[in-house]
C-alpha cells in the first residue's frame, strides 16, 4: 500500500503542472454515527489530501443538524496542518464543519517596461512607472458536510454572505451515475460564468488526475457528472470588492468543499 502510494505521489508530480496551494478540510471518514469522534485535517497543499501548509489564523465552526453553529471540542495547530475534533453530540442528521474565513497574503501584481511583476509585501513602495494590474489580499474558507443516520437540510443553508457553494443535491447523497447540482453565491446572488475545478482525491492506488472543469450558467448553476467513486474538492475561486478599511481594494476569494460520491 506504501509502495503504491508513494508510486500516485510520484506520477502526479511528473504528469500535472504546479499549481497555487489550494485550502482543504478533510475528515479522516466521512462515515460517522451520531456519537462518533470526528476528526479534520485543515492545510493548504497542492495535492489532495497531502497536507503541505497549516490553515491557520481563522475561527473554525461547526454546525449541528438543527442550525446551531459552535466552535469545535479543539483545534491542534502543527506545521503541515490543523488537526481538528468534535463529538458528535448525538445528534442524526448532517452536520456542517468549517474553517471559517481566514485572510492571507496582500499580492500586488504590476507592469514595468513591458514586463509583469508582483511583490507580496504591502509595506514596499512600487517602483516609479510602475502600473498595478491587480491588488487584493486573500480570502480563504474550506467546509465539507458529514452525515449520521439520514440526510437533513438545516446545516445546509447558505451564509447570504461571501463566497459559498450552495448544494441543490445532497453533498452526503452522491452516487456514480448521478449528478452533484449546485449554485454558486457571493453575497448571497448568483455568479454567473463562474469556474469552478473539481479535483479527484489522490487514494486507492491511483495518480492524480487533471481536473474537471465546470463553468456556471446564467442562474449561477452547475452540474457534475458523478462518474468514479471517491472524495473530491471543489474549488471556486471569485475576486470581489473588499470592505472599507480592507488591507486590499480587493479579495481573492478561495472556497473549497470536500466531498464524496458512493458505487450506487
Amino acid at each position: 500500500m506504501k509502495l503504491r502510494l508513494l508510486t500516485s505521489l510520484l506520477l502526479a508530480a511528473v504528469v500535472l503542472p504546479a499549481r497555487a496551494h489550494t485550502p482543504y478540510l478533510a475528515p479522516a471518514t466521512f462515515q460517522v454515527q451520531p456519537t462518533s469522534m470526528v476528526t479534520l485535517d485543515a492545510s493548504f497543499a497542492e495535492t489532495f489530501f497531502v497536507p503541505e501548509v497549516v490553515f491557520d489564523n481563522s475561527t473554525f465552526v461547526v454546525t449541528d443538524p438543527d442550525g446551531l453553529a459552535h466552535a469545535p471540542d479543539t483545534v491542534h495547530l502543527f506545521k503541515t496542518r490543523a488537526v481538528v475534533e468534535q463529538r458528535l453530540p448525538g445528534k442524526k442528521g448532517t452536520y456542517r464543519f468549517s474553517t471559517g474565513n481566514r485572510l492571507g497574503a496582500v499580492f500586488r501584481t504590476f507592469e514595468l517596461n513591458g514586463k509583469t511583476e508582483s511583490s507580496r509585501d504591502p509595506s514596499k513602495p512600487l517602483p516609479a512607472g510602475a502600473k498595478i494590474v491587480s491588488h487584493y489580499q486573500s480570502l480563504s474558507r474550506s467546509e465539507v458536510y458529514l452525515t449520521a443516520g439520514a440526510p437533513t437540510t438545516e446545516a445546509l443553508k447558505p451564509y447570504g454572505k461571501g463566497l459559498e457553494l450552495v448544494p441543490a443535491t445532497h453533498p452526503s447523497d452522491l452516487y456514480v451515475g448521478e449528478a452533484f447540482a449546485f449554485e454558486v453565491h457571493y453575497d448571497g446572488k448568483p455568479l454567473p460564468g463562474q469556474k469552478v475545478e473539481i479535483n479527484r482525491a489522490l487514494g486507492d492506488g491511483h495518480a492524480q488526475q487533471a481536473p474537471i472543469e465546470l463553468t456556471t450558467d446564467a442562474a449561477g448553476k452547475a452540474s457534475l457528472p458523478l462518474q468514479q467513486a471517491g472524495s473530491y474538492l471543489a474549488l471556486i475561486r471569485y475576486r470581489g470588492d473588499a470592505p472599507e478599511g480592507a488591507a486590499a481594494p480587493q479579495y481573492g476569494n478561495n472556497y473549497t468543499l470536500s466531498f464524496r460520491v458512493l458505487e450506487p
